[in-house]
């Protein structure tokens, strides 16, 4: 099964592109040009055998964003520029980590770095999201865009259930331009600090390992993901995710609970 990575910058991509030409390797390039050009930079596609052959030929060096199945896209990249203006909170965003879906596999999770800050926005996209959930102390608005899940932060958005990159760039630029257009109009909308909606215990129980090892103190992982979802305890007493064997999973848990005020490890 083919491989794909992104990059933070195109420098990079060109670095990379660079090695495997030289090294002769056959691979494929995914382009998020024209439009989706402020939120991504091209991604690499590569058969197992040429990712091992670019890894040893000095690709281990390159600083990519992780790597994921590829699948082939059913959307087309759009033949327009991205809409952009000198006033927009959110000039740009970029893919900085990029991995299989925990509660879906076939699915791709990111993270995107903002060149801005979001925090000023997210009451007022509160007040327009009537089913997002929003945790003003962190702060962070989780929303679903479609079946993808949306944790948007002041600096950086998770994005769970992408299904690929050019649907993943494609939501990347929907919430791009959802909070420039909503801030500029925020002088016509009363924001909101209403924590309305939790994320469904179902969505963190799919981010546990699913072992019931009975480490955390509740009888199985289900019940575990009810008493984190009531509040009755943290996620990182999940001792394989966060001390274990089961680390992979660290990151997409604390995703889903950042709908519930946990903050992310970075936060603390």
């Amino acid at each position: 099964m083919h491989a794909v990575t992104t990059f933070a910058d195109r420098s990079e991509f060109q670095r990379a592109l660079g090695l495997v030409e030289r090294l002769g390797i056959d691979h494929g390039v995914v382009s998020p040009d024209p439009s989706y050009a402020l939120v991504g930079c091209p991604a690499l596609v590569l058969s197992p055998e040429a990712r091992a052959e670019y890894l040893d030929g000095g690709g281990s060096g390159m600083i990519d964003a992780g790597w994921a199945e590829y699948r082939p896209s059913a959307l087309t990249v759009p033949d327009e520029p991205p809409v952009s203006s000198p006033d927009d909170l959110i000039a740009r965003m970029v893919i900085v980590v990029l991995a299989q879906c925990v509660a879906d596999p076939s699915k791709l999770r990111l993270i995107a770095h903002l060149a801005g800050d979001a925090g000023e926005a997210l009451p007022y996209l509160n007040a327009e999201l009537q089913q997002a959930s929003y945790t003003a102390k962190l702060p962070v608005l989780t929303f679903m865009d479609g079946h993808r899940m949306v944790s948007l932060f002041r600096d950086r958005v998770a994005i769970a259930k992408a299904d690929d990159i050019v649907d993943a760039w494609a939501s990347l630029e929907r919430l791009r331009r959802s909070v420039n257009e909503v801030w500029a109009r925020r002088d016509q909308i009363e924001p909101s600090f209403e924590a309305r909606r939790r994320p469904p215990a179902l969505e963190i129980y799919k981010r546990l390992p699913g072992t019931n090892c009975r480490e955390c103190g509740e009888a199985s992982c289900t019940a575990f993901a009810w008493a984190v979802w009531r509040g009755d305890v943290d996620p990182r007493d999940c001792l394989p995710v966060f001390h274990g064997d089961q680390s992979h999973l660290r990151d997409a848990l604390l995703s889903v609970c950042a709908g519930l005020g946990v903050p992310a490890e970075e936060d603390i």
